[in-house]
């Protein structure tokens, strides 16, 4: 970018003008605005993901989990005993590429029939737990004052309270047969020890310097929570969602597996249950029936562990930056040593 100039009064050398005046060389239209927008928003952060080997794997797995909570039901019927052999052990039939379980049911397909349900609980629990966390812990650390300590009385009170118990007695007086319910009965309480975990990454940046602007600029309290806060903790936030998700998993295959939790919807851990109650474990003609829904709730949370760790560039708007194709290379330059990337101005 040019500094642009002006002839001076008596026709003599031209004076530059300031640094505040300078303008554009060319008008940007809106097709172009909208085509970097999406460049730097979205095709940018699928580039920083594609670039590293954990997210890239982890993406994988997760696309495969959505392709067989979506896709999967519509393409495959559901299961119902005495439709194949019984007790076919993986790879022994094409059609029943996982083998069948003692009623004759596919293994395969009962594994693709229970992912909806268990998709819908993951986005239930995780995002309750999130949202909840991430508002309970950000008013409360720029706040201050009587809101910090009401919100962190009760965030300590459901901390106190066992989370297994709660969720047994819950469970119990509700029955839920909703998804969306059950994932959020399994959070009930796992949202207060990351609010407080929030609460504390907010109190390191209320008093920050752009943070400061904001507050001098007269900008109200959502918009700097929104624009300088948040943006700062999604690093974090993307890490404990994973963390939640894993959480809504393991507690509903636990739950499922200890009966707490109707029967009403085909999961993992009712698989679990049938599997261990026929001697699964100790019988090798039915093990797989056992082992392959112990499998696929590994393999989803490995997935999302590789998901998380290579996307802590993501919210990193440099990065951002260095990975979109739409900036001008005379713009930015990219520091080897580093990585960042640092506008430049020529200089007349």
């Amino acid at each position: 970018m040019k500094r642009s100039e002006e002839p001076a009064a008596d026709g003599g050398t031209p004076e530059p003008t300031s640094p505040f005046q300078r303008v554009a060389d060319e008008d940007v239209g809106s097709g172009q605005r909208f085509r970097q927008a999406v460049d730097l928003w979205l095709l940018a952060p699928a580039r920083i993901i594609w670039s590293d080997w954990r997210a890239r794997i982890g993406t994988l797995i997760i696309l495969l989990f959505l392709a067989m909570g979506t896709v999967g039901p519509m393409v495959t019927r559901e299961p119902s005993p005495n439709t194949g052999p019984r007790l076919l052990k993986p790879f022994e039939n094409v059609q029943y590429l996982l083998g069948t379980d003692p009623k004759g049911q596919g293994i395969l397909v009962s594994i693709v029939h229970a992912t909806p349900p268990m998709l819908q609980m993951i986005l239930g629990g995780a995002v309750f737990t999130i949202a909840v966390a991430t508002v309970v812990g950000i008013v409360a650390g720029y706040k201050a004052g009587w809101t910090e300590t009401v919100l962190m009385t009760i965030t300590d009170i459901m901390m106190t309270i066992p989370g297994l118990p709660l969720i047994i007695v819950v469970a119990a007086i509700v029955r839920p047969e909703s998804p969306f319910v059950v994932g959020v009965l399994i959070s009930i309480n796992a949202w207060a020890g990351l609010a407080r975990a929030v609460r504390s990454q907010v109190l390191t940046l209320r008093n920050a310097p752009y943070v400061e602007a904001s507050r001098t600029m007269g900008l109200g309290v959502p918009s700097i929570l929104t624009r300088d806060v948040l943006p700062n903790l999604m690093p974090y936030i993307l890490v404990n969602f994973v963390g939640a998700a894993r959480g809504v998993i393991f507690g509903s295959v636990g739950l499922y597996f200890l009966g707490v939790l109707p029967f009403s919807n085909l999961n993992w851990g009712v698989m679990i249950t049938r599997a261990y109650n026929s001697g699964a474990l100790y019988s090798g003609r039915i093990r797989h029936w056992l082992f392959v829904p112990l499998f696929t709730v590994i393999l989803l949370s490995f997935g999302l562990i590789l998901f998380a760790q290579g996307c802590d560039r993501l919210f990193n708007p440099r990065v951002r930056a260095r990975h979109s194709t739409t900036l001008d290379e005379e713009d930015v330059e990219t520091e080897p040593e580093d990585g960042q990337v640092t506008a430049t101005v020529d200089q007349p």
